[in-house]
């Protein structure tokens, strides 16, 4: 069963958002590893690695929650990054935004994301939220 987890990094600065992750992650049973970085470059260290050490989050089944609006490094330009590393550019994205504007949805689905939603307002949205992405990821075959 081992071979089945997915690791999933939680690129996100609001430490509520985290929170609310968290306690919905643990309210539907979602035992997957999380790792939570508070913007894009803290995010890019963690899947790389440095000063020769191994990446953070385990280089095998990745995939990315990301927040569009954040410090140093908002989602958009962390994508871009992302693609363009050829050893992180297939890791898969959704991405979890306030951000309603045609531009930023444009701009993420233009940059190979694997989804685009809103971020609910209640809790309870948020539970059910993260128990269809659960059901999602785990029916697709991730490297």
């Amino acid at each position: 069963m081992s071979e089945r987890v997915i690791n999933i990094l939680l690129v996100e600065d609001d430490e509520v958002d985290v929170m609310n992750v968290k306690r919905a992650f643990k309210k539907v049973n979602i035992t997957n590893p999380l790792f939570v970085a508070s913007n894009g470059i803290e995010a890019l260290a963690m899947l790389r690695g440095n000063n020769n050490q191994p990446p953070e989050v385990p280089s095998e089944r990745r995939l990315i929650l990301l927040d569009l609006n954040m410090p140093k490094m908002g989602g958009i330009e962390f994508l871009q990054k992302l693609r363009s590393d050829p050893q992180l550019k297939a890791t898969p994205v959704v991405v979890m935004t306030t951000s309603n504007q045609d531009k930023d949805r444009v701009e993420a689905y233009n940059l190979n994301v694997a989804g685009y939603i809103l971020k609910p307002v209640t809790f309870a949205n948020f539970i059910e939220l993260m128990a269809t992405l659960n059901k999602y990821w785990t029916l697709c075959e991730l490297p």
